[in-house]
């Protein structure tokens, strides 16, 4: 029986090779299906970019999907309808809007998540058919700045880096990035190299102390919005110890002088930078001393750097001093720009940004227009392009409050949490005449402002590449079939060109076919002898290598790095590696930086500054991480972190409740007090939204400043004012999933729900004072209070209901620190008929003797903060010896920065091996 058994399992288990959804990293994953089910996850140990290393959140992907919660028929002014209804509706309403308004009246407003062919197909359909060139995405808050950064110095939106880089590199310059929580596989690949090369140095520049300062050499916790300050005295200081590579700059570059000047003018001595950036000249100097000493060195930035009114300047002026210092084109050197989203570079290549035409071709390119024209058979067409650049992310926002853009499709995003000044967001949706929504979830915060609702394929359905941020295209592959009626979106971009009359150029029945185009694109009429493009270079992205492939050879994809040609058939690993660059002239460009202060400026009534960014377990808006529980461990709630002068100013004590308050809007949360933060700033995370919580948006706080040349908004320098949010109560509630759909609590001045296996738990807190909380629970809650405890000296009440033998709800009025363990109680409500003795220990919240494991610290094993702490004090003082004993740090190693700061907590409390053998005798 047993080996017919396992002969069984064979036959309905596969398992394919695909590309995790996640950050930019683009790891590859190798999935198990068994019986139609995604049951498992691991790394792909072959593929370049992971090596078998996936992080929480990819480990945790089959945990993710399901039908539960997903949007699976197409919807119509509110109301279900057939797909051809949907399309054809669709199709009738931009063409009703085009007649009226003209064809810059639409618009489109794409995402990082979608894959290549996606992007193809919506880039195609709005900016060479419709006529229109408003269509962005919203990779434009993460990575424009970088964008224009290497179009300005390189000529080409073109990073010269690669992963290998960061350990062949004797430096490596980490800037504005928290990458041990952000990209954790390349932090984890830095930190194997470091170990393997104790010669090798990490600087790390944030304003925050993060857990990526763990293996740092050197870090300098810089004012917010001083790096160009610190990079001009960087290259001055290097001008001044003759520390460049005046042959490069003669043979490959321009502009040098200029930028010199400018950083001599702006920042000419280590004691003026070191004002301007608030950090100790003597760190400042060791920084300068060790990136002028060493030729490999890779400065890492991300959005630290680029979500500025001036962040394009950042860029420019890091890229300056490695092209000064001629640490570019060499294996461990370069300036290299990390994206956040698994497909922000893809988007990028087929011109998912305004300001792109196709193919890394702008609207300004000499003969493009013409080209792509030509390529795409738009002749007969009407205009035939649009003739310039389109509404960069927040401009088309406001253009469509202002009634110029009359109709927008959304796809894949969030615009009502993600854009700044989302009230302002909203309310230009709510105005506008159509707003079109491809999704794959069944509730977010933009379906309520959406005409026509078309459900889209998800993760694991999905079938095409995405370009990582060292330019690797790899295969995401479909494994599942889409829910109910979903389709993917490019195949509903067909449809609906199909019906707008576009039906030739439209026809694809395979993502290859789309891919092939995109490739054949990319190498149509591309070279320096081109006579219908005179005088214009090489066009840098180029895989018209991959052309012909055909859907087997597509299907067995490898992942591999642009260019791709003739000359280079497997793919180019680092750029400029012979000094020529795709400007005019073959030249590099180093730009004459001005250093500015944020544009939010602060004031009496808003003195302190905001810093937004993610955490390590979620992504975006949770509308994929939140379907796994054990990834809302390790921060439960919505949270701000202030230093403890700050917090003692305001009258806050750790894990209290306050409210950041901001011209434009409000944030409620908890205050975890930190050492980490400088005074005067407060950081919180850009995760929560509406259907979590209440007032913890983090774009309500945020101005609708941009950057003048990327367009990227100023999302990390806020201005707030901090307070205490008064409460006359607080509670915990767990209610069984399905045990109500009325959630009249949500009334609260707070509260945030928090998922978990087989219930929902909420955080609530009011100032209202309930007099009679029996009373209140039986207009909260179905069923009757069927144990409860309740002492009316303190107001604090225990109560929970059993019906049928199952647990309904459970209640806590208390602070949360008063809570139990809820590992006990989550347990309870996946039990068909709890036992008498569970029954009585309801109360209580765990089993008689059970021990509290605390907060999660690691979320790959779910080991709590109190086991941890247990086993410290019993001798395990290394985070290897914990890792032996509970299995923490053993995984992605996420959580090891937060298991050695507990091991400096309780050092002095733990026992030694020998008093322990001492006890034991």
């Amino acid at each position: 029986m047993r080996g017919a058994k396992a002969g069984q399992q064979s036959k309905t288990t596969q398992q394919a090779k695909t590309t995790c959804p996640y950050c930019g990293v683009g790891c590859g994953v190798t999935a198990t299906v068994e019986a139609g089910t995604l049951s498992a996850v691991e790394g792909d140990r072959e593929h370049p970019a992971n090596f078998g290393r996936l992080c929480v959140k990819g480990s945790a992907l089959h945990e993710t999907l399901g039908q539960q919660g997903r949007l699976t028929h197409p919807r119509v002014d509110g109301v279900e309808a057939s797909w051809d209804t949907a399309l054809s509706t669709t199709a009738e309403r931009l063409n009703t809007l085009r007649a009226e308004h003209g064809n810059h009246s639409v618009a489109a407003y794409l995402s990082g998540q979608l894959l290549t062919e996606d992007y193809y197909v919506a880039n195609k359909l709005f900016k060479g058919f419709l006529g229109t060139p408003h269509l962005d995405t919203n990779s434009r808050l993460c990575m424009a700045s970088a964008v224009v950064g290497y179009k300005r110095a390189f000529g080409a939106d073109a990073v010269p880096c690669n992963y290998e880089d960061l350990e062949e590199a004797e430096l490596i310059v980490l800037v504005g990035s928290n990458l041990a929580w952000n990209h954790p596989v390349l932090y984890q690949r830095i930190k194997v190299a470091k170990e393997r090369n104790p010669l090798m140095r990490l600087v790390v520049i944030d304003p925050r102390v993060t857990d990526s300062c763990e293996i740092a050499d050197l870090y300098l916790g810089i004012k917010p919005g001083s790096d160009a300050y610190l990079f001009n005295g960087l290259l001055a200081w290097m001008a001044k110890r003759r520390k460049l590579d005046t042959l490069y700059l003669e043979r490959h570059t321009e502009g040098f002088d200029d930028a010199l000047a400018a950083a001599q003018q702006t920042a000419g001595s280590v004691a003026e930078v070191a004002a301007a950036c608030d950090v100790d000249p003597e760190r400042l100097e060791t920084f300068y001393y060790w990136f002028a000493s060493q030729l490999h060195v890779v400065t890492l930035y991300s959005q630290g750097v680029n979500q500025s009114a001036s962040g394009t300047d950042k860029c420019n002026a890091i890229i300056n001093c490695h092209l000064a210092g001629g640490k570019i084109g060499l294996p461990g050197a370069g300036p290299f720009s990390i994206t956040g989203q698994p497909n922000a570079m893809g988007g990028r290549e087929v011109g998912g940004l305004a300001n792109q035409l196709a193919a890394h071709m702008d609207y300004h390119t000499p003969g493009a227009l013409d080209l792509v024209s030509r390529f795409w058979a738009t002749d007969s067409l009407t205009p035939i392009l649009p003739e310039g650049p389109g509404y960069k992310a927040v401009e088309l926002f406001e253009a469509i409050e202002r009634g110029e853009i009359k109709a927008l499709w959304v796809m894949a995003t969030n615009p009502a949490i993600s854009l700044p000044d989302a009230a302002r967001v909203r309310a230009a949706l709510e105005k506008c005449p159509l707003v079109i929504v491809s999704e794959c979830a069944a509730h977010t915060d933009l379906l309520p402002y959406a005409d026509i609702v078309l459900p889209a394929s998800g993760w694991s359905e999905k079938d095409g590449t995405v370009t990582n941020s060292e330019r690797r295209i790899s295969r995401q592959r479909g494994m599942l079939p889409p829910p109910g009626e979903a389709h993917h979106d490019w195949w509903i971009m067909c449809e609906v060109a199909k019906r707008l009359g576009f039906a030739e150029a439209f026809n694809y029945t395979h993502p290859w076919e789309i891919f092939d185009e995109h490739a054949r694109l990319s190498g149509f009429e591309n070279g320096f002898d081109n006579s219908s493009l005179p005088g214009s270079p090489q066009r840098l992205f180029d895989i018209s290598g991959l052309m012909g492939l055909g859907r087997d050879g597509y299907d067995a994809l490898a992942p591999i790095q642009w260019p791709v040609t003739k000359a280079a058939p497997h793919g180019t690993a680092r750029l400029f590696e012979d000094g020529e660059f795709a400007t005019a002239n073959g030249r590099a460009k180093l730009l004459a930086i001005k250093p500015q202060g944020p544009e939010q400026a602060l004031s009496a009534a808003y003195p302190l500054r905001l810093n937004t960014g993610r955490i390590r377990d979620q992504w975006h808006t949770m509308t994929r991480t939140a379907r796994s529980p054990r990834l809302m461990n390790h921060r439960a709630e919505p949270f701000m972190d202030v230093h403890p002068d700050d917090a003692h100013n305001a009258g806050l004590i750790d894990q209290g409740l306050a409210v950041l308050t901001a011209a434009k809007g409000e944030f409620r949360a908890r205050v975890r007090v930190s050492n980490a933060q400088r005074r005067g700033e407060v950081f919180v995370p850009i995760h929560w939204t509406d259907c979590f919580t209440q007032q913890a948006r983090s774009s309500a706080l945020i101005d609708s400043i941009t950057d003048p040349l990327s367009g990227q908004p100023e999302s990390k320098h806020g201005a707030v004012a901090l307070a205490p949010l008064a409460t006359d109560w607080q509670a915990t509630l767990l209610v069984a999933d399905g045990a109500t759909e009325l959630t009249p609590w949500c009334t609260s001045a707070y509260w945030t729900r928090i998922p978990m296996r087989g219930c929902q738990r909420w955080q609530l807190a009011n100032t209202q004072s309930v007099n009679d909380w029996l009373a209140q629970l039986k207009m909260w809650l179905p069923g009757d209070v069927s144990v409860v405890s309740q002492d009316p000296t303190n107001g604090r009440l225990r109560a929970a209901c059993v019906e049928n033998g199952q647990l309904r709800w459970w209640l806590m009025v208390g602070p949360p620190n008063e809570l139990p363990g809820l590992a006990w109680l989550e347990a309870r409500f996946n039990e068909a008929t709890l036992s008498d003795t569970h029954r009585r220990r309801l109360l209580a919240g765990c089993d008689d003797g059970a021990a509290d494991t605390g907060p999660v610290v690691c979320s790959c094993h779910q080991v709590g903060q109190t086991t941890i702490v247990n086993a410290i004090r019993e001798g395990d003082t290394s985070v290897e010896a914990l890792g032996a004993r509970l299995a923490c740090g053993t995984q992605c190693g996420s959580c090891i920065p937060e298991l050695k700061s507990l091991i400096e907590e309780e050092r002095p409390n733990a026992r030694t091996k020998q008093s322990l053998a001492t006890e034991v005798v």
